[in-house]
């Protein structure tokens, strides 16, 4: 089945809401104005129940089939929350508050997620239950974790849960998707190298971290050219130096370096912490210096599991007549924690040839929005279908 006519006749309503959220983002968990929007939205299209404040601002929406005698819950999820990043695309419904943007196109998730759950509360043309989930803090504050924690899942019964993000260069309303793991886990180090400050001219009276910290910086990516599988992936990225100083004469007491790990099995993340431990104790000890070490534990491994994506994948080609085999992406996704709790899969639709996500000239293709609501109504018609539909 091709994209519903009611989403084309919808468009116009979704692409306001959409537009709406673009111009009033809220970062992480502050999401207290896009997820009322969306709780009243949800009242208003007759859903059976409505929760709000799980996972501290998330909203869920439970719509009940025309029958529910398969017992089946699926749930689809969409994040809601902005990046700290200033808008610079000059769009006349453009970021209002300063510093903030969707960057990454949450407000077109949230809209698509929402304009499916008016088609679905209005024709309830499936077996079992529906539950929407509306996710805060997608942009690394865990907001998936907080309502796994909160009790998403035992609550609402959900057996299987699905998730889907816009990918810039793929054609405008194609999907892509692939079994197995998709998006990196996501760890960030800080570092202190602790050393001996003193005058720039006599080196020799201190310990000078500045070099201590150089070595370093080398010796972390040969943890990917010469300890990891060659067939594995992993990226150590170093993406600050400070020095306690800004003096041009002083060799400073201190460098702090600061990065991220992304991996792709657990295997792998656990190789690159023991390896930057190592790496940056014994290269401290070996100028005399110390090494003060922060390794903070991100995002899993984001797995799709088989039989869910390939399900998925069958729906998206009813959608739009193919769905194409998805690059790894060394990304996170805290999609991750909800598929550590239960099967599902997910999915990209494409944004066509525009900004890359993040950027400060990124913007939600709206003309994805008919696609990408039919999979989601196709997901829970086709995952739930009446007898004899």
């Amino acid at each position: 089945m091709p994209v519903k006519n009611r989403f084309a006749e919808l468009l116009p309503e979704i692409t306001e809401w959409r537009r709406d959220i673009h111009a009033h983002p809220e970062i992480l968990f502050e999401t207290h104005r896009t997820s009322a929007l969306v709780a009243e939205k949800l009242k208003k299209f007759g859903c059976d129940d409505v929760v709000t404040g799980l996972g501290r601002t998330g909203v869920v929406g439970v719509i009940k089939g025309r029958e529910t005698s398969s017992g089946k819950v699926v749930g689809l999820r969409a994040d809601m929350d902005a990046l700290p990043i200033h808008e610079e695309t000059g769009l006349d419904y453009a970021s209002q508050t300063a510093g903030a943007m969707h960057a990454c196109g949450h407000d077109g998730h949230t809209s698509m997620l929402l304009g499916a759950a008016k088609y679905l509360a209005e024709t309830r043309n499936f077996d079992g239950t529906v539950v929407v989930i509306f996710q805060p803090a997608e942009e690394g504050g865990g907001g998936g974790r907080e309502m796994c924690e909160d009790g998403l899942m035992d609550r609402f019964g959900i057996q299987e849960v699905y998730g889907m993000h816009n990918w810039p260069g793929q054609p405008a309303g194609e999907f892509a998707i692939r079994p197995g793991a998709f998006f990196a886990a996501t760890d960030q180090f800080k570092i202190t190298l602790v050393g001996k400050g003193t005058h720039a001219a006599k080196p020799q009276e201190g310990i000078d971290p500045t070099v201590m910290a150089s070595h370093i910086v080398m010796a972390l990516q040969t943890i990917a050219s010469r300890n990891a599988d060659p067939i594995d992936r992993l990226v150590v990225s170093v993406t600050s130096f400070e020095t306690s100083s800004n003096a041009f004469n002083v060799i400073p007491q201190s460098v702090t370096i600061k990065g991220t790990v992304r991996t792709m099995s657990k295997e792998m993340r656990e190789l690159a912490e023991e390896r930057i431990k190592a790496i940056c104790t014994l290269q401290a000890e070996s100028y005399g210096g110390v090494a003060e070490i922060n390794y903070m534990r991100g995002y899993p491994v984001m797995v799709n599991h088989d039989a869910e994506t390939e399900f998925a994948a069958e729906v998206a080609k009813s959608v739009s007549g193919q769905c194409d085999e998805a690059p790894l992406v060394m990304g996170g996704e805290d999609f991750a924690y909800m598929l550590e709790e239960r099967p599902g899969a997910y999915i990209l639709v494409g944004n066509g040839d525009t900004a890359m996500v993040h950027h400060p000239k990124y913007n939600f293709n709206d003309e994805v929005i008919p696609a990408g609501c039919s999979w989601w109504a196709e997901m829970a018609e086709q995952r739930m279908p009446l007898k004899g539909a």
